[in-house]
């Protein structure tokens, strides 16, 4: 028997690490999940071998029948007990989805194809390019030659697979048509890939944009109208300034006296968020926020709404429990206002209740959404119904992101030519009354 040194989550989030003596690594994992724990770290513990000591003779007792007493043994940091935890591979972070949902892909076809489930992941093994996904399969096989389950080998590797696919996959090991949850599995990793992607790319252009004018902004205040403030004095010899260039002058002069500040509290700023962003009603109050923005909130919802309908649904058809598969969604949300909605569904489900009447309550999910979950419930089709709602969304996702970007980019132009065409303005107003003073004097002059 060896020592194993585990660190694991139980059922309520919270890190748990001990020890416990198991035959081998899969064995101390099998006994540690058996506690209602979900390892997330374990590496045997080793001890050192003690260094050979020569052979010394007996010691006489001194007088008064006392022997020497023995050498204290090293405590602490210095102590002959060396740890060896090896750190998995989940642990270095989350793997792209790109290629986990390339392994899913292939892997199902292979299976499909009649190929057996640890002849397919060899093969993907040997042909895996990421250096972290294959230490993954070979831990998974490893597991799966012990005896375990496949669904049970993927547990070990939560940063890779998640709760959505561990329970599809325990229940397409259960019904019998793994390869046809893998095939879903990778059809849903593409399409919530697209989605993101499709948020992402709206996003590009208008953020380059905006820096851009912050950007040219700031270069004007500190380098450009300081100039031009020196050369309207001089040639202007005190007169006063239009309106509109006395007010970029100002503007300019608090820049410069303050633009520490203004750094000082953009850090700031940016550091309170992410801490207040940390706390239970701070993250709350955040993503209440991101659904009650006048343009960006809709498109939350109906991505929140997309992602929502697919995976309940993907789950459901795959054969997952409805209570389960609530679960699953609640915590693969990613907003904690559509949890708690999601939340207040599993509740009325465990009750005997439909998921019409909380759904309609929670005011999150628009009515068609509803209706459709109120019709798949009364003729036994929810999943093909959540199916349906997904794609209709899919394609308000895309028009939203289509409107969005329609709308953002022209706007953010205009500022732009405000911001830049109301500070060159400015500059040239004083310049246009000092030449035709010029022009008048010389004039005279002549």
């Amino acid at each position: 028997m060896a020592t194993f040194q585990y660190i694991a989550k139980d059922s309520a989030g919270n890190e748990v690490r001990g020890q416990i003596e198991a035959a081998d690594r899969n064995s101390a994992i099998m006994s540690v999940r058996a506690q209602g724990l979900l390892p997330t770290a374990l590496g045997e513990v080793k001890s050192a071998a003690p260094a050979p000591q020569p052979e010394s003779k007996p010691t006489r007792a001194r007088k008064g029948g006392l022997a020497p007493a023995p050498a204290k043994k090293k405590s602490g940091l210095n102590m002959d007990i060396k740890i060896n935890l090896k750190m998995p591979a989940f642990l270095r972070g989350k793997i792209k989805t790109k290629v986990l949902t390339q392994f899913t892909r292939q892997l199902a076809t292979l299976v499909n194809a009649g190929l057996p489930l640890m002849r397919g992941i060899e093969v993907l093994k040997r042909q895996m390019k990421d250096a972290q996904m294959a230490e993954a399969l070979t831990g998974i096989s490893e597991n799966i030659a012990a005896g375990g389950t496949f669904s049970e080998a993927l547990t070990a590797y939560p940063k890779i697979f998640d709760n959505l696919y561990v329970n599809m996959v325990k229940a397409g090991e259960a019904g019998g048509v793994l390869e046809v949850v893998l095939a879903r599995l990778a059809e849903f990793a593409e399409k919530s890939e697209k989605i993101k992607n499709k948020v992402k790319g709206a996003m590009i252009y208008p953020i380059v944009v905006l820096l851009a004018a912050i950007g040219i902004t700031g270069f004007l205040m500190v380098k450009v109208v300081p100039q031009f403030k020196q050369v309207f004095e001089d040639m202007l010899g005190g007169a006063a300034l239009p309106g509109i260039t006395q007010f970029v002058m100002n503007v300019s002069e608090w820049v410069q006296a303050n633009w520490l500040v203004l750094v000082v509290i953009g850090f700031a700023l940016t550091v309170i968020k992410k801490i207040v962003a940390k706390t239970e009603k701070g993250a709350y109050l955040f993503d209440v926020m991101s659904l009650k923005m006048p343009i960006t909130g809709t498109l939350v919802q109906r991505t929140a709404v997309s992602r929502v309908t697919r995976t309940l649904g993907t789950l459901l058809s795959s054969g997952v429990p409805i209570l389960q598969s609530l679960t699953i969604v609640r915590d693969t949300t990613g907003n904690r206002v559509v949890s708690k909605a999601l939340q207040n569904v599993h509740d009325a489900v465990k009750d005997g209740e439909g998921m019409t009447e909380p759904l309609s309550q929670c005011k999150v999910f628009p009515p068609m959404v509803t209706s459709m979950v109120e019709v798949g419930e009364e003729t036994g089709a929810l999943a093909d119904m959540l199916t349906r709602v997904a794609n209709t969304y899919d394609d308000e996702v895309d028009n939203a992101v289509a409107g969005m970007t329609a709308a953002i980019e022209p706007a953010l132009i205009i500022f732009l030519a405000v911001v830049v065409g109301t500070i060159v303005v400015a500059m040239f107003l004083p310049m246009i009354k000092i030449i035709s003073s010029v022009s008048g004097g010389g004039g005279v002059g002549a």
